[in-house]
């Protein structure tokens, strides 16, 4: 899965599993903020691996010349 599609779909996950620790801070400090405060923490790092850390490290240069693969008869010919 690459591209927008991965990503969401990895998104959506991330979050679905996310929900027990969500509830457990819910419960721990009676208030919303700190799951609001987890779950921006998450889409930030999220989005910081998705969009820059991903990219980066993905050889993402679509002007690359393709490698030439050499034709057995090509290859033959020069051991003559």
């Amino acid at each position: 899965m690459t591209g927008a599609t991965g990503n969401v779909l990895f998104a959506v996950i991330g979050l679905i599993f996310s929900i027990p620790m969500l509830r457990r801070l819910h419960r721990r400090f009676d208030s919303w903020k700190a799951p609001a405060l987890a779950l921006g923490v998450f889409a930030l790092m999220f989005s910081l691996s998705a969009f820059v850390i991903g990219p980066a490290i993905s050889n993402g240069d679509q002007d690359r010349v393709p490698v030439r693969t050499v034709v057995p008869d090509e290859h033959e010919g020069h051991h003559g």
